[in-house]
């Protein structure tokens, strides 16, 4: 609904005086929550040795994700009903209220219970941001701004990580979190004024209103079913059965209810294309997150170590994304789809290979990272090109929201089923790099699967 929104709206003449605060207000948000996804990321292994509890580590990353998903439904809605400032506002004090219950959190469970806080307020933020767009910037200007936001996520990728580990090193790994807090701050005195002149639709329609409250609702329930599903293959195994049954009760009808007819088995044309980006993030998540674990306590590596592949791996997909975008309209959509695939499939094999203690050399994470972020960069926005291409104007708000939905629910369960099973190797004596091998085994699985479903299934009037 936000997507149909910035390109139905013509700009907003009371905000144009602030434009440019608004521009560097939303790059530098962006950067910031690029900064802090990399960063976690990359100091998560050290986190866990300080506060224990293998089994939380999926859940860090599953948690926040699971509160983006929520967070970008709540934007929707508030941002027609409110206007565009009052849930910005809310956005950007969950994201900082995140970062404080991070830094100063005595357990992984706490640590957990920020990162789904944080996660609500990084899912606001930036569909308000596409709202803002929409409304204080013409069809012309809006394409560059997009790429401007898109390119926020470059600097973070080369020195964030790094940083990260150098912070974490140098005062420990809670000032990662605490350091942004000011940040966040003054990025907000920059834009929340502009944000406060982008008052209510005067339009909005009552039953829009109930629509998208239903919407949240639902949201809600797909995060819950979600992470029953998690806390099942996490925890106690006597509430597996009970867990995994009792998220598919809660979550499967409103996720069905939320995609195109035919998404949950992958049915031809645009379901195949929504059902496949969750497959993607599923596959690339689940690697991405336990790559500076594998170097680190799979391999012994420093956390050093560790933030280079996580660098490496961000460039790699940005590469590959430029590369996408210039080649594109020769090869077409569902070829990239295709190929990225291919080459994250083997990406993740690689890296479980070099995750085996003494069985192969440690730098073939970095070579597997590369390879995976280069097919993620293909693939990724691929989905969304294939997508709108695949549907008529009137639903490309609907679209759009079932892709962030997909993403959003593939990272969190790829992370969660992934840690799930390191945790399972950790409780029953594996070591910790043969965890991670055995773990990736599904990421691999679901990379090959979605290879498949992309050949077979993608629209035909765009292969």
């Amino acid at each position: 609904m936000v997507t149909s929104d910035v390109e139905a709206a013509e700009p907003d003449q009371t905000v144009l005086s602030g434009r440019r605060a608004l521009q560097v207000g939303l790059v530098a948000v962006v950067t910031l929550v690029a900064f802090e996804s990399l960063a976690v990321t990359t100091i998560l292994p050290e986190i866990e040795a300080d506060l224990g509890g293998i089994a939380w580590y999926g859940w860090v990353t599953s948690a926040f994700f699971l509160g983006t998903m929520i967070g970008i439904v709540f934007a929707g809605d508030q941002a027609d009903r409110r206007g565009a400032g009052p849930p910005y506002i809310v956005g950007l004090v969950l994201f900082a209220t995140g970062l404080a219950i991070g830094g100063f959190a005595p357990s992984m469970p706490i640590l957990v219970a920020g990162r789904f806080v944080q996660g609500f307020g990084a899912g606001v933020v930036p569909a308000i941001g596409y709202v803002a767009i929409g409304r204080a910037f013409s069809v012309e200007e809006r394409p560059r701004m997009f790429a401007i936001l898109s390119t926020a996520w470059v600097v973070p990728g080369l020195v964030g990580p790094v940083l990260a580990e150098r912070i974490a090193d140098g005062v420990g790994w809670r000032w990662v979190f605490l350091s942004l807090m000011p940040l966040v701050a003054l990025a907000g005195a920059l834009v929340v004024p502009a944000m406060m002149r982008l008052g209510p639709v005067a339009d909005a329609q009552p039953e829009v209103v109930a629509f998208m409250r239903r919407r949240l609702v639902e949201a809600a329930r797909v995060a819950a079913g979600a992470a029953l599903v998690v806390t099942g293959l996490t925890f106690d195994r006597r509430l597996l059965v009970p867990a995994i049954a009792g998220g598919l009760v809660v979550g499967l009808g409103p996720l069905r209810r939320l995609t195109p007819p035919g998404t949950l088995r992958g049915a031809a044309g645009l379901p195949a294309v929504i059902a496949s980006r969750g497959l993607l993030t599923f596959a690339f998540f689940g690697l991405d997150a336990f790559v500076p674990y594998a170097l680190t306590s799979g391999r012994d590596r420093s956390t050093f170590a560790a933030s280079i592949a996580v660098t490496v791996g961000t460039v790699s997909w940005t590469v590959a994304t430029w590369i996408q975008q210039r080649w594109i309209a020769e090869f077409g959509e569902a070829w990239f789809v295709r190929a990225g695939y291919l080459l994250l499939a083997p990406g993740v094999v690689v890296v479980a290979l070099g995750s085996l203690p003494s069985a192969a050399p440690f730098w073939l994470i970095y070579l597997g990272a590369i390879v995976a972020g280069f097919g993620m960069g293909l693939a990724y926005s691929a989905h969304a090109q294939l997508a709108l291409r695949s549907v008529e104007e009137g639903r490309v708000g609907g679209v759009t929201a079932s892709l962030q939905l997909t993403d959003n629910l593939g990272i969190a369960l790829g992370t969660g089923v992934v840690g799930a099973i390191v945790a399972f190797g950790d409780d029953i004596g594996w070591m910790a790099g043969s965890a991670v091998a055995i773990a990736l085994i599904v990421p691999a699985a679901v990379a090959v699967l979605g290879a498949l479903l992309s050949d077979r299934k993608m629209p035909e009037s765009v292969r």
